[in-house]
């Protein structure tokens, strides 16, 4: 359990981001985990690198409810004054914070109130000697590091453990999960480490994450761009999404066009709908279709679709036609459908709570 969270043991995958403010600033990290949250963040990260941070980690908590990771590299009692500062979670290796004392004396604040440690191994910064037996980063390199701090761990008798194997290429991350997944069944916290832009580095993620994913592998998923994080939980729930492994938000199905569109702007269309309603949690599955060859059996397949004629639009329902709207009206005559339609499922769900269950003996 991170906070009210819980990560593996068949729960569904829980999307997580970081912050990239300067976690000092109190009320830019605070503005930015709302942004966070409201695009789907179910649990955030924070940097803590040194004491100025780890006590502004006191006044996010208290500001916010989602359950907060600490991230703490090489200081043991900045891992100290986190755990103080009530976070949910705690993101060190045991093996880089000093003496075995060093290392009890956390484990045991963290067995005290019940926060988890995830050991994050990073292809970018594995042990020396583990560079010199293997040559380089490879995934048996990041496996044995990670089993040697889950050792550390288990000896001390500490087993509430998540596990990451973080390399910025497809093929290490993948490997190096199948591989750690075969030795133990502790949850796995998957990533593609510095994946890159927005364009590179969605396709990069969605590629490791998905093949992962799809073997069954993965517990829960960070998605690393050098984006806005908001930007990167949009990525990781449309992973998921794909997957059919969670359902949240707006899916819109849309054409790529072809010499068969009779609208000229198709694409201004989409894109406005699109933004429009990314504030939506509810799970909605919407067509817009540019023109009548795939359109009609798209539509049929969304709870609310658009099919286009020559400046004009027609609006499906459930794959029903409901009526047409003329071309320059059709992004607010869509999106006052698509509110009606929230409007009834919460109607729907509403009676579906006070109707009485029927036990048929």
């Amino acid at each position: 359990m991170v906070g009210n969270v819980q990560i593996g043991g068949g729960a569904p995958v829980v999307v997580q981001s970081m912050t990239k403010t300067d976690t000092t600033d109190v009320d830019g990290t605070v503005r930015q985990i709302e942004e966070m949250v409201e695009a789907g963040c179910e649990i955030v990260r924070i940097a803590v690198p040194d004491n100025d941070a780890a006590h502004a980690l006191k006044n996010i908590r208290k500001r916010v409810s989602i359950p907060i990771v600490a991230d703490i590299h090489f200081h043991y009692k900045l891992a100290l004054l986190a755990l103080e500062a009530g976070i949910d979670k705690l993101r060190i290796n045991p093996g880089n914070i000093g003496s075995i004392d060093r290392v009890r004396e956390v484990v045991r604040a963290t067995e005290a109130q019940c926060v988890p440690i995830r050991i994050g191994v990073n292809g970018g910064s594995l042990e020396k000697d583990l560079l010199q037996k293997y040559g380089t980063a490879t995934p048996e390199a990041m496996v044995e590091s990670g089993m040697r701090h889950v050792k550390i761990l288990e000896d001390l008798g500490f087993s509430d453990i998540i596990i990451s194997l973080k390399a910025s290429d497809v093929q290490r991350t993948v490997a190096a999960y199948r591989l750690m997944a075969e030795k133990v069944d502790y949850p796995l916290h998957l990533g593609v480490t510095e994946a890159g832009t927005p364009f590179g580095g969605t396709i990069k993620s969605a590629m490791g994450l998905g093949i992962l994913l799809f073997d069954g592998i993965g517990d829960t998923i960070r998605v690393s761009l050098a984006a806005e994080p908001h930007e990167e939980v949009r990525v990781g729930w449309e992973i998921l999404k794909s997957l059919e492994l969670r359902k949240r938000g707006v899916t819109v199905v849309a054409c790529p066009t072809c010499g068969r569109l009779d609208i000229d702007n198709f694409v201004k269309i989409v894109t406005e709908v699109e933004r429009r309603l990314a504030h939506v949690a509810e799970p909605l599955h919407l067509s817009i279709m540019g023109c009548a060859v795939n359109g009609p059996g798209e539509a049929h397949d969304s709870q609310l679709g658009i099919t286009f004629g020559r400046n004009v639009g027609m609006i499906f329902k459930d794959g029903v036609p409901m009526r047409k709207v003329a071309g320059v009206d059709i992004v607010e005559e869509f999106i006052k459908e698509v509110e009606i339609l929230r409007k009834e499922g919460a109607n729907a769900k509403s009676l579906a709570e006070t109707k009485p269950l029927v036990q048929i003996s």
